[in-house]
């Protein structure tokens, strides 16, 4: 079995290795990674077929990662380490992965191994409704391309908009295409971008003006790229008054 080991603390992953190889000198870690996004450019390179996550890691954290392992063609068993709270613990028990609290004892590390799991999208979901409120909302998007994985911050992002069966992003450096709908990036970003049209999304923090357009209608001036962003008659009087609120434009817009 390959294995990669997902902690930003060095002696964990050590500890973690040493216990695996008593275990079972057959295994193989493939890799180490010190936070999620090494996770998931290691599980792509690698193909483990199983990744240990510490939860709390910088820049992308184990929940965000193991979100991402899970849509993966091949996507590897997930097993969370963690000192985590009682309420995430009885989360991660009614879902389809396991969890080791640490230190890591060798009897746990052991039955972990044998009962793991393909970490499906179905899985996820599971696990996603006995979250807290916001804890599986994402603070970078995952994108797989050829073989490699790109991570977009997702505070970077000025709007997403629905092409055919796939969503553009944009941000400042260019474009790329995703496959996640835009009522799902609706319902999970909700509270940082307002729908604008039936086929777009704005960043809220990215508005500089809502302007009229020269088409005669309404659009979104954002910040960092030359073409706006059209806003529908049907979705102006909303986009008003969420601006308004947050003194993005005048009475007079």
């Amino acid at each position: 079995m390959k294995i990669l080991i997902a902690d930003d603390e060095t002696p964990a992953r050590c500890r973690l290795r040493e216990v695996l190889m008593e275990i079972d000198t057959g295994l193989v870690v493939v890799g180490e990674a010190a936070d999620g996004e090494q996770a998931l450019r290691l599980a792509a390179q690698t193909g483990p077929d199983a990744v240990f996550l510490d939860i709390r890691m910088p820049c992308v954290d184990g929940i965000q990662a193991a979100r991402e392992l899970a849509r993966f063609p091949q996507p590897p068993a997930v097993v969370f380490t963690t000192a985590y709270d009682e309420y995430a613990l009885e989360a991660f028990e009614v879902s389809a992965v396991d969890y080791l609290l640490k230190p890591v004892r060798k009897d746990r590390l052991a039955a972990a191994l044998r009962k793991a799991e393909r970490f499906t999208e179905s899985a996820w979901e599971k696990l996603e409704k006995s979250l807290p409120a916001g804890q599986s909302t994402r603070s970078h998007l995952c994108i797989h391309s050829h073989g490699d994985i790109r991570l977009i911050p997702v505070d970077t992002v000025l709007y997403f908009r629905a092409e055919q069966k796939y969503t553009t992003v944009r941000t400042c450096e260019g474009e790329i295409l995703i496959d996640d709908s835009l009522k799902s990036l609706e319902d999970e970003f909700r509270m940082s971008f307002i729908r604008v049209h039936r086929n777009a999304l704005a960043a809220i923090d990215h508005v500089i003006a809502l302007e009229k357009s020269s088409a005669g209608g309404m659009a979104l001036r954002l910040r960092g790229v030359p073409e706006s962003l059209e806003v529908s008659r049907r979705h102006l009087p909303a986009v008003r008054a969420r601006l308004k609120q947050l003194a993005k434009i005048g009475e007079d817009a």
